[in-house]
């Protein structure tokens, strides 16, 4: 999912500075996931805010909504028809919310209330660790379900670099070496694999160059489903 989190409360009251109607649209998508942009995030932000309008002595009229999701045409027509009296709305959705909004409604004023921050999972409660970087070509059943070009410090896809040590990497103590579990699973499954077979062989060779051509280096990517266009 879309990990993301709130941005310092400074930078969103820069936002409201001169505003005196302001509304705070929520998603129950990824965001609310990962306790960023849900409901409950939309009510804590909005209390944040009063009370910091209220300590500077400004009036300033704060709304709360929360939509099924951002990123959908079908959801942000929602708001059609009330968001005219507002000066500014902050979205708590991941950058794609803000992006959808002002396209569908241009004259209006939207603000990302949060840092998208990279494509993960729960490592524990309230812990979320990077595990893709939606380069378009999937490759990880190559790596023991484990993906090296998110979770490796330097996208390494042929084996560790020198500078691992004791199953961590060179940059911090706190981040595991990937190819350590890597190949820990490699001669887990493949040392019991018979001579000659396509798990023997994957295990003494190196991956061929990968096609980065599905990356976003190309440009903004774009997947049509026509079964569902027509």
């Amino acid at each position: 999912m879309i990990i993301a989190e709130r941005k310092p409360i400074s930078e969103i009251e820069s936002f409201i500075q001169d505003a005196s109607k302001v509304l705070i649209l929520g998603c129950r998508g990824c965001v609310t996931v990962c306790n960023a942009g849900g409901t409950k995030e939309v009510e804590v932000l909005a209390s944040l805010l009063r009370l910091s309008a209220q300590k500077e002595g400004r009036k300033v009229t704060i709304d709360e909504r929360t939509l099924e999701r951002q990123c959908d045409p079908e959801y942000v027509e929602e708001i059609n028809g009330i968001l005219s009296g507002y000066d500014v709305i902050l979205s708590m959705a991941c950058s794609i919310g803000p992006q959808f909004l002002t396209r569908r409604y241009p004259h209006q004023r939207f603000y990302p209330a949060l840092n998208t921050s990279f494509l993960g999972g729960a490592m524990a409660h309230g812990i979320w660790s990077e595990h893709c970087q939606a380069c378009g070509d999937c490759i990880i059943h190559k790596f023991g379900g484990m993906c090296p070009i998110s979770r490796c410090a330097k996208s390494l896809l042929n084996g560790p670099c020198g500078g691992s040590a004791d199953g961590f990497c060179e940059i911090s103590r706190d981040v595991e070496c990937v190819w350590q579990h890597i190949a820990k699973w490699m001669m887990e499954n493949y040392d019991t694999a018979p001579s000659g077979s396509n798990e023997a062989d994957n295990a003494s060779n190196f991956p061929p160059i990968k096609d980065w051509s599905r990356n976003r280096d190309g440009g903004p990517r774009k997947i049509v489903r026509e079964d569902l266009t027509k």
